[in-house]
């Protein structure tokens, strides 16, 4: 790792094309010594429509439309939809449908997490370019993630028919269950899985990773009965407490002019707030197992922290959680019958909330009495974490100027890239064109 001192006091650091966030985005940061002139984490992907073409479908639409937003988490959208539907329209589910699709989630997180902390994350971590450039020094590492990963994709395709965009999920249920015997299949995996995810553990936590800590109000999904995922109430680290129905009287969204992609806080001018994994873990702790709260250990996820460099170990904490409870799940399993109940609409607001692998996921549907969308509304867990991505990176880049360009480029991408698996499309690198602005005015490039 290669330190040396700024040869000015000014620098303007300009990242043309940040990868690996869904659509494309960049950075500019403009110091002046060790003040912080500008900072813009520009998303210039074009808006995407989904919530304007939504009007005017029908309700049943919907959980075929909404995964297609993203690819990696598309059960999470399906999921905010139709428990909020259901809940307008006065739907209950059975027991096993209710675990069914607790199940399907959690298959989603273990493919997702894995896939984070292996291909996206690790190669930050140990100074490669890619996850490829990992493969010589990492095979077994990447191996095992890579299996793990497996796991969570076929898991998904068993329940959903297929690992990118189930299909089976509808408002009632499922319009085809899985039987009995093809979820038993799975045992043997996830009693393989539970054994090798210490392992992940452990090298996870012996990655060399920065301590960065600033006080940040951190926000998810509570449960008393369980870790939340499609179920709970939100709550902060700062004491806030609210329901879905609450959330955009809590959280308002805003445009800034350096972003096509909206930026979150709370409302009435409030600060930041950080969600996903590392906030799951810091207000739902006590429903860890023994096995993760090893796995905790191994990975150095001390509780409660505020480190966003601690996600990665998070991610693998909460990877153990959903290998167990999934063998719990398919052992007691027992086929719905039918696999979907009937639903008669009503005119109404559906909102809800579920903890999609980056964090919690709002949905909100006016629906009419047809059972036609009159309007949606759906915020993501990125667009809620852009601006704290922006404050952390305000008060992390001070603290490590006396880094040269190459250095100080993969520190930037480490803080972003740990918010979310959907700041990872594309190729690994950052392009960084570095300008050292001397006192006189005079520019040198880097």
């Amino acid at each position: 790792m290669t330190h040396r001192e700024s040869r000015t006091p000014n620098r303007v650091v300009e990242v043309a094309s940040l990868a690996r966030v869904e659509g494309e985005g960049a950075l500019h940061v403009k110091l002046h010594g060790d003040h912080i002139d500008d900072l813009r984490l520009e998303i210039y992907e074009p808006p995407r429509f989904f919530e304007s073409f939504l009007a005017g479908r029908h309700f049943s639409e919907v959980p075929d439309i909404v995964p297609r937003i993203c690819g990696i988490c598309p059960v999470a959208y399906q999921m905010s939809a139709i428990h909020g539907l259901e809940e307008l329209f006065g739907v209950h589910v059975s027991p096993g449908t209710r675990e069914l699709r607790r199940l399907l989630y959690l298959a989603e997180w273990i493919e997702s997490h894995m896939l984070h902390v292996h291909l996206l994350a690790a190669p930050d971590f140990l100074g490669y370019e890619s996850a490829i450039a990992m493969a010589n020094g990492e095979r077994a590492a990447l191996e095992r993630g890579l299996a793990l990963k497996r796991l969570g994709n076929d898991l998904m395709a068993a329940i959903g028919g297929r690992e990118i965009h189930p299909v089976s999920p509808v408002v009632g249920g499922f319009s085809k269950a899985p039987r009995r015997i093809e979820l038993q299949a799975f045992l043997p995996r996830l009693e393989e899985a539970e054994r090798q995810i210490l392992g992940v553990a452990e090298w996870v936590g012996g990655l060399p990773r920065p301590v960065f800590a600033r006080e940040t109000e951190l926000v998810a999904l509570t449960h008393p009965d369980e870790y939340p995922v499609n179920e709970g109430i939100v709550r902060s680290t700062h004491g806030k407490e609210f329901a879905a129905a609450e959330f955009e009287a809590v959280s308002e969204e805003l445009q800034v002019p350096h972003s096509n992609a909206l930026h979150s806080r709370f409302a009435a001018g409030g600060g930041s707030y950080f969600v996903g994994p590392l906030a799951r873990a810091n207000l739902n702790a006590e429903h860890f197992t023994p096995l993760a709260r090893e796995a905790a250990t191994l990975a150095h996820l001390p509780l409660p922290t505020d480190d966003p460099f601690a996600s990665i170990a998070a991610r693998v904490v909460e990877t153990v959680l959903a290998i167990q409870e999934a063998s719990e799940i398919v052992r007691a399993y027992v086929q719905p019958e039918p696999p979907r109940v009937p639903v008669a609409p009503r005119a109404g607001r559906a909102t809800w909330i579920t903890e999609a692998p980056r964090g919690i996921l709002y949905h909100r549907y006016d629906v009419d009495a047809d059972g036609s969308i009159l309007a949606a509304k759906i915020v993501p867990p990125t667009s809620q974490n852009l601006r704290h991505m922006e404050d952390d990176l305000r008060a992390f880049i001070p603290t490590v100027l006396d880094r040269d360009d190459e250095e100080l480029t993969r520190l930037c991408e480490m803080v972003v890239r740990n918010y979310d698996p959907c700041i990872s499309c594309a190729t690994h690198f950052l392009t960084l064109d570095m300008e050292r602005v001397p006192e006189r005015g005079r520019r040198c490039s880097a």
